[in-house]
C-alpha cells in the first residue's frame, strides 16, 4: 500500500500545478463547511447564553402599553392594566412559584455625572430580581430586603451604565444622580449577554446600561411623566421551583390575570424555555441549509477530481498498457489512480481546514459575529472530503483498469 501512495505521490508531483488547481475545489468546500457550521455553532452559542440568562425556569409578563388616549380609554373600561394586585395574586395562586419580582422603568431626563454615551434606563425590581435573571455581582453586592423596605437612595449599575457615568475606576460608595435623585452606587454587575431581539421584559435595550434600584424606591422617589400610556407596573417576572413545568405554569399565569383583566389582550407572557426549544429548532435547521450550501463546493470539487483523473487517464493510456503486459492486475491499475484522486481530496482538506479556521476569525473580525470551529465540524468536513476524492475517483480508475492493454500499447 505504501509503494501506491508514494508513486501517487511521485506522479501528482509532477504536475504540481494541475494538482493545485484540482484540490482548489475541495479546500474552498471544506473551508466554507467548516465556516458555516462555525457561525452556526456561535449563533447557537450566545442564544443558549442568552436564552438561559432570562432563565428557563422563567415565566416574564409584560405589559402591553397603548399608543393612544383612545386606547387606553377603551381599555381601561374593562381592565386596570398590570398592577401589584396581579402581582399578590400570582403569589398566592402559582403553586409551582418559587419567587416573583414586578419590574417598572423609565428612561431619565437627567442624568449625572453626564453620560459618555447613551443615558441609562432605570429600573425598579425587588432583590429577587438577580435571582430571577441570573445577574452577576463584579463589585459590591446587589439590592437587599433592607433597601427595598427603607426606600433606601441606593443603586446597582449595569458595565455600561456604571463605564458610561463613572469611568473604569472603582464605582462601589460613589454617588449619581438620576432625575432629582442622588443614589448610592452599591454595586456593580458582570457583563451580560446584550439582547439582539429582546430583553427581560421583551423591550429592544443594552441589558448593561442599566441602573437599578429598589422597587419601593422607584415608586416613592421617581415619577415617569410618560407615564399616563403605561400601566402601573412594565412586568412581573416569575422564577418558578425545580421541576416545574414551565409551559403548564405559564398558562395558569395567563389565566389567573385574564380572570383579573376581564380577558383584555393587554399583556403578554413569555416562556424562555419555549423559546430556547424553537430557537434550538430553528438553529438546526439553519445550520443544515447552510451546511447544504458549502458541501455544493464539495461536490464541485468531486467532479473536478473525477475530470482530472479521467484526462489523465488518457494522457497515460501507453502508461497503463506498459504495466498491463508486465503482470499488472486490474486491480494494481484500479489502487493506483484511487490513491491518487483520494491523495488529492486528502491534501485539499487539509489545506481546507486551514482556510476553514482562516474563514470563522475572517467572519468573526470584519462581521463581529461569535465563530466557533468545533473539533466536530473539522471532523465531518475533512471526512466528507476523503468520501468525495474515494467516491469520484472509482469510475475513473475502473475505466483506466478495463483498457485493453492490447490497444494501450498502440496508443499515441
Amino acid at each position: 500500500m505504501i509503494g501506491y501512495v508514494l508513486q501517487a505521490a511521485s506522479n501528482l508531483q509532477a504536475q504540481k500545478t494541475r494538482t493545485f488547481l484540482t484540490a482548489l475545489g475541495i479546500v474552498f468546500g471544506v473551508g466554507s463547511v467548516i465556516g458555516m457550521l462555525s457561525i452556526g455553532s456561535g449563533a447557537r452559542e450566545e442564544s443558549l447564553r442568552f436564552i438561559e440568562q432570562l432563565g428557563v425556569r422563567n415565566v416574564l409578563v409584560e405589559a402591553r402599553h397603548s399608543i393612544s388616549d383612545q386606547e387606553l380609554q377603551q381599555r381601561r373600561r374593562s381592565s386596570p392594566g398590570l398592577t401589584e394586585r396581579d402581582v399578590r395574586i400570582l403569589e398566592s395562586n402559582i403553586e409551582a412559584l418559587e419567587t416573583l419580582s414586578p419590574r417598572r422603568s423609565l428612561r431619565p431626563a437627567r442624568v449625572l455625572p453626564k453620560p459618555a454615551k447613551d443615558a441609562p434606563d432605570l429600573f425598579g425590581v425587588r432583590p429577587s430580581y438577580a435571582a430571577i435573571h441570573n445577574l452577576r455581582v463584579d463589585e459590591g453586592r446587589f439590592l437587599n430586603d433592607q433597601d427595598n423596605e427603607t426606600c433606601a437612595a441606593v443603586c446597582v449599575l449595569g458595565e455600561n451604565a456604571k463605564v458610561n457615568l463613572l469611568g473604569y475606576g472603582q464605582a462601589v460608595g460613589k454617588f449619581v444622580k438620576i432625575n432629582d435623585n442622588w443614589l448610592e452606587v452599591v454595586g456593580v454587575l458582570a457583563e451580560q449577554i446584550p439582547a439582539s431581539t429582546g430583553s427581560s421584559g421583551g423591550q429592544m435595550e443594552d441589558r448593561n446600561n442599566i441602573v437599578f434600584v429598589p422597587f419601593k424606591t422607584f415608586q416613592y422617589r421617581f415619577w415617569d411623566m410618560s407615564s399616563y400610556l403605561k400601566d402601573e407596573l412594565d412586568g412581573i417576572d416569575l422564577r418558578l421551583k425545580p421541576g416545574a413545568d414551565s409551559v403548564e405554569a405559564a398558562k395558569v399565569v395567563t389565566a389567573v390575570i385574564n380572570s383579573t383583566h376581564n380577558n383584555t389582550p393587554d399583556f403578554t407572557v413569555t416562556i424562555p424555555a419555549a423559546l430556547l426549544a424553537q430557537q434550538q429548532r430553528t438553529q438546526t435547521i439553519f445550520t443544515y441549509v447552510m451546511v447544504a450550501i458549502a458541501a455544493i463546493s464539495l461536490l464541485v470539487g468531486g467532479i473536478g477530481i473525477m475530470n482530472i483523473v479521467l484526462a489523465t487517464v488518457m494522457e497515460r493510456t501507453r502508461e497503463i498498457g506498459v504495466r498491463r503486459s508486465i503482470g499488472a492486475r486490474r486491480t494494481d491499475i484500479v489502487r493506483q489512480f484511487l490513491t491518487e484522486s483520494v491523495l488529492i481530496s486528502t491534501g485539499g482538506g487539509l489545506l481546507g481546514v486551514g482556510f476553514g479556521f482562516f474563514l470563522s476569525w475572517l467572519i468573526a473580525t470584519t462581521a463581529e459575529w461569535r465563530t466557533i470551529v468545533t473539533p466536530y465540524s473539522v471532523l465531518i468536513a475533512f471526512g466528507v472530503s476523503v468520501a468525495v476524492g474515494v467516491l469520484f475517483g472509482i469510475y475513473p480508475a475502473i475505466k483506466a483498469a478495463r483498457i485493453n492493454p492490447i490497444e494501450a500499447l498502440r496508443y499515441e
